[in-house]
């Protein structure tokens, strides 16, 4: 069993303990419409602060593969340092098990920060969708290896009918044939394979391009996730299209994040 499929069977024990019931999309929105502060994920990613790449920095402790990555762990500090030093949104870990974060991250990142969220999660029931509103979060992912077609495009249509941004995770030409089929207008092409987590860039490189032949014009915002490490990296990732970049390990090694951001950004 890979730890793909370990971090799934937990999901499912996780989601026992929900409240039962479908959800529909006047539910959710009428829990978004509670909030007085719209904060328009994709929006916010078209329209860099800084360069053409807009940067999606990620509040995160640990992963299975690296361990604990940021000893010293405070998740609204390292927000709003990520705030200060011009991310465009953020996203924020709220695994607890396996990457040590919490929906109580979520919440307390949102009353103290001005930029949209995103809730990283495996989210394989629409019942996660109202409880990311619920905590804070503007935008959700969904990843397409844990995922059948038909739920893809039900979390998928249920949550931007709700308002919520959605980014639409893929790791090959068949996940991502199947993430533009979904109707994602938010793409993520992670270069970590999560069977192996091997790293490469040329994961991006080579979606890319297949992306860029399926679409003539409103092609959809594309982004690039794992293994970003310099502004190399990022230089290599903008020649192929990439319009935004999700970084979370090589930001919270650092003990001065705004000068790491200030590296990528070329600021």
């Amino acid at each position: 069993m890979s730890i793909l499929d370990t971090i799934v069977a937990e999901k499912r024990r996780e989601i026992t303990r929900l409240p039962s019931g479908a959800v529909s999309a006047s539910q959710l929105r009428a829990v978004m419409d509670v909030r007085s502060d719209h904060r328009d994920f994709v929006a916010a990613l078209r329209k860099p602060p800084f360069g053409s790449i807009a940067l999606i920095a990620e509040v995160k402790k640990a992963s299975p593969s690296a361990g604990v990555i940021c000893p010293n762990f405070d998740p609204v500090r390292i927000a709003q340092d990520y705030e200060t030093a011009g991310a465009s949104c953020l996203s924020v870990l709220t695994d607890e098990k396996f990457f040590q974060g919490s929906l109580e991250y979520l919440r307390a990142i949102r009353l103290k920060v001005k930029l949209p969220l995103l809730r990283k999660d495996f989210i394989i029931d629409e019942r996660q969708i109202l409880e990311a509103i619920e905590w804070g979060a503007d935008a959700i992912l969904l990843i397409v290896a844990i995922l059948s077609d038909r739920d893809l495009k039900h979390f998928h249509d249920l949550a931007a009918q709700a308002g919520l941004a959605v980014l639409v995770e893929a790791h090959d030409d068949a996940e991502l044939d199947r993430a533009i089929a979904a109707g994602a207008g938010l793409i993520g092409i992670n270069n970590r394979d999560l069977k192996t987590f091997k790293v490469d860039l040329g994961t991006t490189e080579r979606l890319a391009l297949r992306l860029q032949s399926s679409f003539s014009t409103s092609r959809p915002v594309l982004v690039a996730e794992s293994g970003i490490h310099n502004r190399a990296d990022v230089e290599r990732l903008a020649r192929c299209g990439v319009q935004a970049i999700l970084v979370g390990e090589s930001l919270v090694r650092e003990s001065k994040i705004g000068a790491k951001v200030a590296e990528l950004l070329e600021k």
